[in-house]
């Protein structure tokens, strides 16, 4: 997002916070405590902000949009109560059942002795989620009771914190699974594309479930029948039914589908760009994001709507070995400069920090490296071409993001993607 925001034309000056050294390439990074509202605030009137960017769901849920509006700054991000469609897995389920939204059947617990009833009579494989924000590590799919048990009592003994108090157990969704985003401004919605993801850690999907190891967009999953069915099933009745509950969502509603026999099924939603979705859609993005955002924050879409590039793109994570558990910080990493002077490559940097003018990692999920080609192949061969001049024994990477694409089209014939 720093990227495509620092080059509007309607930019003047750009700021991140907490930010990386990747950022630091395309804004002024400032040291601010996003969970201190008021100093957010004073920044913001000191240095007459007009527009405030919303990245992660945490200050989401935790109101920082609605402090800032009541400060009189311009925020692109929902409001607290609106943010709870990410932040609380029952909402979301309670308000899909009250605006007929589709998603899958599920049941509510918060002790251990009735979920247990209902695990011994469920038909397997469940799913078991927290219901709160777990940083990405709350959502299980059991294959027995056994499994299931296992995931209920983490959650409910305490692994999660207050994130785990309840748990939903719902169906497990039979599908092609995609990722797709709507941009909105509390009475509209207007499509911003869609995202295939790469969730389990190893290649074939094999391994725990991640943040996400990879992604590509388009995908020919997506039609323009099936893209009017996501808006009309999903997206507008959200948009309207938060505006009915006099809290009208803006900012950019990210859908998680199960696309089955039945239709598109939400499967959750998230209340801002996702990693790695985030990176191959900015990357496609031919509007000026900052008009698109500003208008969303105003209440005054219109007839604005996001424009894309024909192209694809495909965003291969590297991470740090022993992601998604424990990972040890701070091995360097080499080369960054020779994989982005590759044609149409872009290195983006998520957990990097700077060590003695080194760059080394900083987390799990370090650095995404994105390719735009006219075709998947191309973007998939020039991003892995360009993986191969960084040079970081400590990291790893999925060698096989993009293929269910490819797969896909090989399925539907020859086609541009």
């Amino acid at each position: 997002m720093a990227l495509s925001l620092s080059k509007s034309r309607l930019l003047a000056r750009l700021f991140v916070s907490p930010g990386n050294p990747g950022c630091a390439e395309a804004a002024e990074i400032v040291a601010l405590d996003v969970d201190d509202h008021k100093a957010v605030v004073d920044f913001c009137h000191a240095k007459e902000i007009d527009l405030v960017v919303v990245g992660p769901e945490g200050p989401l849920v935790a109101g920082i949009a609605d402090v800032l509006r009541a400060a009189g700054v311009l925020c692109f991000g929902p409001s607290k109560y609106a943010a709870n469609l990410e932040g609380s897995k029952i909402f979301t389920k309670q308000f899909c059942d009250e605006f007929r939204i589709p998603t899958a059947k599920y049941e509510t617990f918060d002790r251990l002795e009735s979920a247990a009833e209902f695990v011994r009579s469920a038909r397997f494989p469940v799913v078991v989620k927290a219901d709160g924000l777990a940083a990405g590590k709350g959502v299980t799919i059991a294959a027995n009771a056994e499994e299931a048990l296992a995931a209920v009592s983490e959650c409910l003994g305490g692994r999660f914190g207050g994130a785990g108090a309840q748990v939903v157990i719902e169906e497990f969704l039979q599908g092609q699974e995609i990722s797709a985003f709507a941009l909105c401004d509390g009475a509209h919605a207007v499509w911003f594309g869609e995202a295939q993801d790469h969730k389990r850690v190893g290649d074939g999907d094999i391994g725990p479930n991640t943040g996400g190891m990879g992604a590509y967009s388009p995908t020919n999953l997506v039609d323009d029948a099936l893209k009017a069915r996501i808006m009309a099933e999903i997206f507008e009745p959200t948009v309207q039914g938060m505006r009915a509950r006099g809290a009208p969502f803006r900012g950019v509603l990210f859908a998680g589908l199960m696309l089955g026999e039945e239709g598109p099924m939400l499967i959750e939603f998230n209340v801002r760009f996702g990693d790695p979705e985030a990176q191959v859609l900015f990357a496609r993005l031919r509007s000026d994001p900052l008009e698109l955002f500003t208008a969303c924050a105003r209440g005054q879409l219109g007839a604005l709507a996001p424009v894309f590039d024909d192209d694809c793109a495909i965003g291969v994570v590297m991470a740090t070995r022993g992601y998604p558990g424990r990972v040890d910080c701070g091995s360097q990493i080499l080369g960054i400069p020779a994989a982005k002077s590759h044609a149409g490559v872009r290195v983006l940097h998520a957990a990097t920090i700077l060590q003695a003018g080194v760059l080394c990692s900083n987390g799990g999920r370090v650095l995404t490296v994105v390719a735009v080609g006219p075709n998947l192949q191309t973007a998939k061969h020039d991003a892995y071409r360009a993986i191969e001049e960084i040079r970081w024994p400590e990291g790893f990477f999925r060698r096989d993001i993009g293929d269910k694409g490819l797969r896909e089209s090989a399925s539907n014939g020859p086609g541009r993607r």
